[in-house]
């Protein structure tokens, strides 16, 4: 027997109400609390065939819905608040799916200090799409970190080893809140989470700035060498294509990084994104195209 509308909204009104609420529990719009610091508020689309197979535990598609959105917040510095769930699904889909689904996003956000306060419900012929939407709060008044900020002199920074995320981490990956906060507290002015694979990343990042990025180093995830022995590329082709590692690129000045951030190259007036030669053990640097790799939708 496929889910039905009303059972989900009596089950959902048997939940606690989220503290963050001033408004009613239940109502189509929530009504939060107010926040002494400034707004910030980004989506997220997790659509079954592209992000998650068919056969996909609901509790892993929720936790990667909420953990992508969160990844975004994370990539502004901002500090979790409330999350809105959007579940579409065809109406053969099992009611305990969309029940597991809805726990696990529950979770997920509780667990960043954000709360679940609402959404939509709807059936779909096509297959299954989860949006999210969260809002989070940027504390002080320094202008927030954006891709088109990076500047000539400073280096780039990456917060964690990438690659061959499809072995499981593209669904169990957590997003680096504290390392976002951290990385704008040392005086980060760009920064960007790694969803689409590194080099087409951080070529975007360069295009929105107006830069040259030089980058001189990857650290490889041991996932990407084990995706290498398999796909006959290189452990360095799945680190910069791969994508999903939600790993956050960083660009700021000297000074000491965060623990476990790593520098990977710099930023020099021009534009696009170059490989230099210490990365790739070629005699001369080259620059990276967006047709060499990469994720792009459509």
């Amino acid at each position: 027997m496929g889910w039905n509308e009303d059972h989900l909204h009596r089950w959902l009104a048997r939940r606690n109400a989220p503290k963050i609420l001033r408004g009613s529990f239940g109502h189509d719009a929530a009504v939060l609390a107010p926040s002494a610091d400034r707004c910030v508020q980004c989506s997220d689309q997790t659509i079954e065939g592209v992000h998650f197979e068919p056969q996909t535990r609901p509790s892993d598609v929720g936790r990667k819905a909420v953990n992508r959105v969160l990844s975004d917040l994370a990539a502004t510095a901002a500090v979790p608040r409330s999350i809105l769930l959007n579940v579409a699904a065809p109406e053969s889909t099992e009611e305990s799916w969309v029940r597991r689904l809805i726990q696990a996003v529950a979770r997920t956000a509780e667990s960043a200090g954000a709360e679940l306060v609402g959404g939509d419900l709807s059936s779909i012929a096509g297959p299954r799409v989860i949006s999210v939407f969260a809002s989070g709060a940027l504390p002080g008044r320094r202008r927030p970190p954006g891709r088109d900020r990076a500047r000539a002199g400073q280096r780039v920074v990456l917060s964690g080893p990438v690659g061959g995320s499809r072995a499981g981490r593209h669904l169990s990956f957590k997003p680096r809140i504290s390392e976002g906060q951290a990385l704008f507290q040392a005086g980060a002015t760009a920064m960007m989470d790694v969803s689409d694979g590194l080099a087409w990343d951080l070529f975007r990042l360069a295009r929105a700035s107006g830069v040259r990025i030089h980058l001189k180093a990857v650290p490889i995830h041991r996932d990407a060498r084990r995706a290498a022995s398999r796909s006959g590329r290189s452990a360095l082709d799945h680190a910069l294509h791969d994508g999903e590692d939600h790993e956050l690129i960083a660009c700021l000045g000297r000074g000491q990084l965060p623990p476990g951030c790593l520098e990977i190259g710099r930023v020099s007036k021009g534009s696009g994104l170059q490989l230099e030669s210490e990365l790739t053990g070629e005699e001369e640097a080259r620059s990276w195209r967006p047709e060499m790799g990469g994720w792009t939708h459509g």
